[in-house]
C-alpha cells in the first residue's frame, strides 16, 4: 500500500492527475484546500500595502499547513492514498514570499519551526511516514500560464500576479531536484500532456506512474 504526493505549479493539471492515478489505483484523493480556503482569494487581490498590513501570505501558509498536516495524518494511516500537493512544497511557497519581502525573517522562522515540529511528529507516527513516490508535473512557463487561464479562478487572472508565477515557475525545479528528498519524484512533462482530453496521455500516465511506483516499492 502507498501514498503518492502530485506536485507543480499552480494550474498546472495536479488535481486531474491525482484524480486519474486515484482511480487507477482504486484510491482516494486527498486535495489541497482550495475552493473552501477563506485567505486564498484576499492573498491574489490584496494590494501590496493590505499585504503588508494583513500579513495574508504568512496566515496562507499557516492555513495550508494545518489542512495539509491533517489530510497527511488520514492519507498516511491508509493505503493507496494520493495527495493533491505536499506537505513539503509548502514550505518552497513560503520561501519564495519570504524572498519576495511578503513574509518577513519572524514569520518564517515561526513558519519553519511550526513545519519542523509537524514534521517531528509525522516521524512518531506508528504507520507511514513519508509518501512513496512525488509525481511533478513541469511545463514551460506559457504553458503554465495558459493552463491558468483556462482554469478560469477570477482571483488568479490578474496580469499583476504574472511575474508571482514567474518567479514561482522559475525556482521549482531546483526545489525538486535539489531539496526535496522524501521519496522519489517521476517528471511528467505537461507541455505535451492532456490527461482530461487525450485517452492516450492519460493511460501513458498512469502506467508511468505504476512502474514509478513499483520500482519505488522495490527499493524500499
Amino acid at each position: 500500500m502507498s501514498v503518492i504526493c502530485v506536485g507543480g505549479m499552480i494550474g498546472i493539471g495536479k488535481t486531474s492527475v491525482a484524480e486519474l492515478i486515484a482511480k487507477d489505483l482504486g484510491s482516494d484523493v486527498f486535495y489541497e484546500s482550495v475552493e473552501d480556503n477563506p485567505i486564498l482569494p484576499l492573498f491574489y487581490t490584496a494590494s501590496p500595502e493590505e499585504i503588508q498590513e494583513k500579513r495574508y501570505p504568512f496566515l496562507l501558509q499557516l492555513y495550508f499547513l494545518q489542512t495539509r498536516f491533517a489530510a497527511i495524518k488520514e492519507a498516511y494511516k491508509q493505503g493507496h492514498n494520493v495527495l493533491d500537493r505536499s506537505i513539503y512544497e509548502d514550505w518552497y511557497f513560503a520561501r519564495v514570499n519570504h524572498d519576495l519581502g511578503r513574509i518577513t525573517a519572524l514569520e518564517m522562522q515561526v513558519y519553519e519551526g511550526l513545519l519542523a515540529e509537524m514534521m517531528r511528529e509525522i516521524d512518531g507516527l506508528p504507520y507511514r511516514k513519508a509518501p512513496d513516490l512525488m509525481v511533478y508535473l513541469k511545463a514551460d512557463f506559457p504553458t503554465v500560464l495558459h493552463r491558468i487561464g483556462l482554469r478560469g479562478r477570477d482571483f488568479e487572472q490578474d496580469e499583476g500576479l504574472v511575474e508571482y508565477y514567474r518567479t514561482l515557475w522559475s525556482g521549482y525545479d531546483d526545489w525538486v531536484h535539489k531539496h526535496y528528498s522524501a521519496s522519489d519524484v517521476l517528471v511528467i512533462d505537461m507541455n505535451h500532456t492532456d490527461v482530461v482530453n487525450i485517452p492516450e496521455d492519460a493511460e501513458r500516465v498512469a502506467r508511468e506512474v505504476r512502474d514509478a511506483l513499483a520500482a519505488a516499492t522495490r527499493r524500499v
